[in-house]
Formats: structure tokens, C-alpha cells, sequence
């Protein structure tokens, strides 16, 4: 294409205008949709000339596609970041999530970088998941003549630290592609890291796209990857705390909290199956112990402000990590701890059942503040599914939150950090800082005709009641059905007043309720899914979409084997073939998880 004279300032689309637009989209492949991308970016940004520059970059043969899998919202960040990184260097770039991804395009790209996180033990984030078992089956081919580069975000408290990265990085290579800049993988303090690797693989790209490329500079340009709302994770909105009502029963083994937070005068907006991201203060016992435990005032100097204010709001104290125990055990010469840190096992079995002041008991050391703060992290928001709908409550936001509390061998009972801060020491009408994290890979179908069936257990069931919640302000006549569990039904039943409503009113076609504890044989949520499992694959036949909400490691896995012998077992298939149908239901945004 040739640019021949000044393009003028286009307005606002016309409905003709917009479907000549499609029309003219619909025809073109990945790397022509990508040098469109650059030719309207350069347009939009500096004229003519930055146009024929893009333009130039995709006619030498290539074009860079950015494919992201988040968990938590990191991943985008990091490779939003990345994409107006290329798009300063003047390159045809395009970012896409991996579950909005053809598996099958992977062969029709030049050059691509893959962003990825890891949750759980080692496992991929739900929207990856098409795409990393086709690559891991071999399904999608050779891929000679791609070139890659792999960035891994994970948490090295975990033992599988940011295998999913790893993994992607082995696959891609195995495929035949060529790896172009190094893995990075990248811990929970990612950010100065992920800046420097973005713009070494960005350089790296761009000398195979063109010798010739663009060389703005890119360091101004990773602002502009913040989202579309004034606050974000890190500008949060300071929000009021309106309610906060236990709705588990006093005889109940679980402190389940129904909280509502006042958005007014936010502007903040949000969708059913989106999370509200919440930054929180430490307990002030808890800092105090670790203060007294490690021999400091807490008025020492620090470079986010005393450290007793610095402890309080800046670093994890409730979050144990691996580094912790060996820093500490390097510091204080203690040959006992030195013994623990030395044995991967018992570290990880003490990173999963004690905080940073039950090392500190365990194994007293005097510390200065600088070697304290060396030892810790940065403290990170926690993010709660959201359990209410706007256009139920406006400028509100509702959540359900779980109080994490454990006790001790020495009968000290610890709590969450965040959880606890919502539930025992936020007063009404106090400030709370949040943001809206948005998961577009958990919506409801575009068609509000569509049924949806909903797998819910313990706090599980928050998007749900969103989800009810706008059906209902739609006006939608598709079914819902709500499968949920909780130990005991007069003790853990949350929201029954509500459910009870929603099936008078017929807005709920059909509840299946598990309370395993009610009777000597405990039953769960994926019993009653196998004991419907005729209903139940009757109503994916009809086009029914199946979310699951709640416990990635244990729950989550056992839904999703009950899902798969429902499919073999009615619809007369081999587990191969049920397999292959699950995977087809993902595909078409049918089959949708929100896993933590």
C-alpha cells in the first residue's frame, strides 16, 4: 500500500461505516491485521511518516503478536507494557489473550513473545489452558521459522516456580521455533525486571523484523499500558466500608463475611465475574510481635517511611516465603535453621502453614531493620471475586469473603491478612483501598436466552449471585441451575433467602445442593453432578454454558473429572473423545473457570 497524501481526521464511525470495516477485516489474516495495527497506530500517533514506518517493518516480512495468560491481572500488565514498548519502536504488534487465541494461528506467526504466570502447583492459568495442551499433545505441528521469547511470572514460595513458563519455553522450542532473547522467570517483585526483559526481547525482535526499525526511545511509553479507569492497582480508589455481616451460622466451622464497599464518586465500573482488588493494612499485634521477636523499635529509618509504618502497609507478613527462612538462616548462623533451610521439604511444608513471625519464635535472631526488610516482600492486594452485579446496586460493591484463621502447635491462632483486615479491624465507614481487577475470560453468554449451569461451593458461589443478579436486571429468559456445597445446610447456606427467591420466582430453573457433612457418606458438589449427569449433559447438548468457581487444587480438578464421565458415560464417547469435547466447550467461551 502506498500512502500518497494526508489522511484527514476521521470522526466517529457511521453504521456503514463500521460494517464496511468489518466486511474489509473479516478477509484479512493475522499478519495483515497486524500491519493494520501499526499503519492506524502511526496514524493516530504522529502522521504520515511513523505510518510508512510500520508500514515498511510488516513488509519486510513479519510482524509481532504478544500473547498473554493471566491469573490475576500481572501478566496483562506486563505484557501490556511490552506491546506499547513495539509500538514506540514502530512495529506491527498485536496483543491478544491466549484464550481468545487460535491455537491453530501459531503457525501463520513470524515473530511472538509469550507472557504466562503460574498458580497452584505448577499449573497453567485457566486461559492458557487450550492453548498449552494442543502445543503439549503436539497437535498444532512444526513451527520452524517462529521466533519466540518466554517471560514467566510465578512466586518462588511455590515449588513449581513459574513452571508454566518453563514449560511454554521447552514446548515452543521442541515445536522447532527459535528462541530469540532468554526465559525470564520472574518473582511476585517482577516489575523492574519484566521493564528490562520487555525491552531487550522488543530489541531483539525488531533486529529480525528490520535492520531498520524505529528507534524511539521506549522507556516513556510503558505508562501508557495503564488501564482504562482512573484507578488501578496502583492508584487505587480509597472506598468506604458500608457492611460487613457474618452469614455463616455461630455453630458453623467457617467465618464466611457478606462486605460492601460505598464506590461513590469512583466512576468505577465493572461486569459479572470481574475481582475488586484489595490493598490492606497489617494487624498492629502482628507487627508489633515482629518487631519485639527481631529486637527493633520500629522508628528505625527505612526507604518507604519508620519502620513500623513501613511494615504495617509496605511488606507481607502474613505470606511466609522460602527466602525468608534461608535469608534468615544465612543472618543468624543458627545451625538448627541453617538444617531447615538446607531441606527443601520441610521449607516448603513451613511455608505452607506458618507466617514470618512463627519462624521468628521458632528461631530468634536480632536483626537490623535493613536486614529485616531485605528478608521480607513487597506486600501485594489480594483480589476477591466480585458477588454483586451494578445493575443491581450501583455504586456498590459486594463481596464474599472467607476469614482465614489457623491455629498453631502452640495454640496461637493466625489469621490472612486481608481477609482478617475486612472482617475484625475495619470499622464501618473506614477507608479501603481498592481497584477492579476485570476477567473477561468469566462472562456471562452474550445471549441472555443461553442457559448457564453454575458450580459454586463455599465462597465459590460470589460470581454467581452476580451473575443471578443481572439475568434478572436482563430480564433473561435462558435457564440457571446452581450446584453448591458447604459442610452443614442450617449452618452454611449463604444467601438462602436469596437462592430461595430466585427459585419462587423461576429465575433459578433447578438448585442442587451439596452439604457434606449433613449425613455419614460426605457428598460434594461433583456427586451431584455425576447423580444429574443425564440432565446435565442434556442441557450442554442445548448450548449451555458451565462455569466453576472456588478451590483450583482439589475441588476444581474433581468437577472437572465428575464433567468429563458425565460426557463419556451419556454422551457414549471414550475418554479421549470427552476430552476433546471439554477442550471444544473452552474453545467457545463454554466452559469457564475462576480458580484460586
Amino acid at each position: 500500500m502506498q500512502l500518497t497524501a494526508p489522511i484527514p481526521t476521521i470522526s466517529p464511525l457511521s453504521d456503514e461505516q463500521q460494517r464496511q470495516l468489518n466486511q474489509v477485516l473479516s478477509t484479512l489474516n493475522t499478519q495483515q491485521l497486524a500491519w493494520v495495527s501499526g499503519y492506524l497506530y502511526g496514524l493516530s500517533q504522529s502522521g504520515v511518516q511513523n505510518v510508512t514506518t510500520s508500514a515498511a517493518v510488516a513488509a519486510s516480512g513479519g510482524s509481532l503478536t504478544i500473547l498473554y495468560g493471566s491469573q490475576t491481572g500481572n501478566a496483562k500488565g506486563v505484557a501490556s507494557a511490552i506491546q506499547a514498548q513495539a509500538k514506540a519502536r514502530g512495529l506491527p504488534v498485536t496483543l491478544t489473550s491466549m484464550a481468545d487465541y487460535k491455537p491453530k494461528q501459531l503457525k501463520k506467526e513470524s515473530h511472538l513473545l509469550v507472557i504466562v504466570s503460574t498458580y497452584g502447583e505448577g499449573e497453567p492459568p485457566e486461559s492458557t489452558v487450550d492453548l498449552f495442551e494442543q502445543l503439549k499433545k503436539g497437535k498444532i505441528g512444526k513451527l520452524e521459522g517462529l521466533k519466540f521469547a518466554v517471560l514467566g511470572l510465578g512466586d518462588s514460595s511455590y515449588e513449581f516456580f513459574c513452571q508454566t513458563g518453563k514449560d511454554f519455553d521447552d514446548l515452543l522450542s521442541k515445536a522447532g521455533a527459535e528462541r530469540i532473547h532468554e526465559l525470564a522467570s520472574l518473582d511476585v517483585d517482577y516489575q523492574d525486571a519484566a521493564k528490562a526483559w520487555g525491552e531487550q526481547a522488543v530489541n531483539a525482535v525488531a533486529a529480525t523484523l528490520s535492520a531498520g526499525a524505529a528507534t524511539a526511545s521506549v522507556a516513556d511509553s510503558v505508562q501508557q499500558a495503564v488501564g482504562h479507569s482512573q484507578y488501578h492497582k496502583e492508584n487505587p480508589f480509597p472506598a468506604k466500608l458500608s457492611v460487613n455481616q457474618k452469614i455463616t451460622g455461630r455453630d458453623s466451622t467457617k467465618d464466611i463475611r457478606h462486605i460492601e464497599i460505598n464506590l461513590e464518586e469512583s466512576g468505577i465500573t465493572y461486569q459479572p465475574g470481574d475481582a475488586l482488588g484489595i490493598w490492606f493494612d497489617n494487624d498492629a499485634d502482628l507487627v508489633g510481635e515482629v518487631l519485639a521477636l527481631t529486637g527493633l523499635s520500629g522508628d528505625e529509618t527505612t526507604a518507604q517511611g519508620p519502620l513500623r509504618a513501613a511494615l504495617t502497609r509496605h511488606f507481607e507478613l502474613t505470606r511466609l516465603h522460602g527466602g525468608f527462612i534461608t535469608g534468615l538462616a544465612d543472618i543468624s548462623g543458627n545451625p538448627a535453621l541453617k538444617d531447615l533451610a538446607g531441606d527443601k521439604a520441610q521449607v516448603n511444608a513451613l511455608v505452607a502453614s506458618a507466617q514470618v513471625v512463627d519462624v521468628l519464635k521458632r528461631f530468634p535472631s536480632s536483626l537490623s531493620a535493613d536486614q529485616l526488610v531485605k528478608l521480607l516482600r513487597p506486600l501485594t492486594p489480594r483480589l476477591y471475586s466480585i458477588a454483586s452485579a451494578q445493575s443491581e446496586v450501583e455504586e456498590e460493591v459486594h463481596l464474599t469473603v472467607g476469614v482465614v484463621r489457623y491455629a498453631q502447635e502452640d495454640g496461637t491462632v493466625r489469621s490472612g491478612g486481608a481477609s482478617s483486615y475486612l472482617a475484625d479491624r475495619l470499622a464501618e465507614d473506614a477507608e479501603v483501598r481498592v481497584f477492579v481487577e476485570h476477567n473477561d475470560n468469566f462472562r456471562l453468554p452474550a445471549n441472555p436466552d443461553t442457559p448457564v449451569i453454575m458450580v459454586g461451593p463455599g465462597t465459590g458461589i460470589a460470581p454467581f449471585r452476580a451473575f443471578m443478579q443481572e439475568r434478572e436486571a436482563q430480564g433473561a429468559e435462558g435457564k440457571n441451575w446452581l450446584i453448591f456445597g458447604n459442610p452443614h445446610f442450617t449452618q452454611d447456606f449463604l444467601y438462602q433467602v436469596e437462592w430461595q427467591r430466585y427459585v419462587k420466582s423461576g429465575l433459578l430453573s433447578k438448585i442442587s445442593l451439596a452439604f457434606s457433612r449433613d449425613q455419614a457418606n460426605k457428598i460434594y458438589v461433583q456427586d451431584r453432578l455425576r447423580e444429574a449427569g443425564q440432565e446435565l449433559y442434556q442441557w450442554l447438548e442445548a448450548g449451555a454454558h458451565f462455569y466453576v468457581c472456588g478451590d483450583a487444587n482439589h475441588m476444581a480438578k474433581d468437577v472437572q473429572e465428575a464433567l468429563l464421565d458425565v460426557i463419556s458415560d451419556h454422551g457414549h464417547k471414550s475418554r479421549e473423545e470427552a476430552e476433546e469435547y471439554l477442550s471444544e466447550l473452552r474453545r467457545a467461551k463454554r466452559y469457564q473457570r475462576d480458580v484460586y
